[in-house]
């Protein structure tokens, strides 16, 4: 049973009320939530001492329709800022981008907000950083889904999650 945080009566769809997940901790390539509802406006993906198994790993937030993730079809950019004030720039079509390359032993934390502009048309912003203070990441996104978007995910789209804390909230 999800959590009503805010809003008095608890209306599916009653403005104001941000309804949140059940925390799952991080572990395989893949942290799914399921049986999103179709009123669902606005989705935020919080991540708290996600880290890779392995020397290194690539995450991307992920959205789809019929309870499968979409895999490509992303425009997503990124700007990256190192702990040596460089900045790099990315763009990816495997997901909406929250954390690259980041090297085991270093825990990862942000946030993804993900708005529904119209019809099946997503689009998204975001923010993280590694835990040892060499990387920030920002950056935005959009997709366009065939049909009502119904699951969110974090992928490893390169290596396995071996710690953390995923959770969404959604109105």
């Amino acid at each position: 049973m999800p959590l009503i945080l805010n809003g008095t009566d608890g209306v599916q769809g009653n403005s104001g009320a941000f309804i949140a997940g059940t925390a799952v901790t991080a572990s395989g390539t893949s942290v799914t939530f399921t049986s999103i509802p179709s009123w669902v406006k606005r989705i935020t993906v919080a991540i708290q001492g996600l880290s890779f198994a392995g020397a290194s790993g690539v995450g991307r937030v992920q959205i789809g329709t019929g309870g499968s993730l979409t895999a490509s079809g992303y425009t997503s950019d990124s700007l990256v800022v190192t702990g040596s004030n460089t900045c790099n720039t990315s763009n990816f079509t495997n997901g909406l981008s929250i954390f690259n390359g980041n090297v085991a032993g270093d825990t990862l934390w942000g946030v993804t907000t993900i708005t529904q502009l119209s019809g099946n048309l997503w689009v998204s912003s975001f923010t993280s950083c590694r835990s040892d203070g060499a990387a920030s990441r920002t950056g935005t996104g959009y997709i366009t889904l065939g049909g009502v978007l119904d699951i969110v995910g974090v992928v490893a789209t390169t290596g396995s999650f071996d710690a953390g804390t995923i959770n969404i909230l959604y109105e």
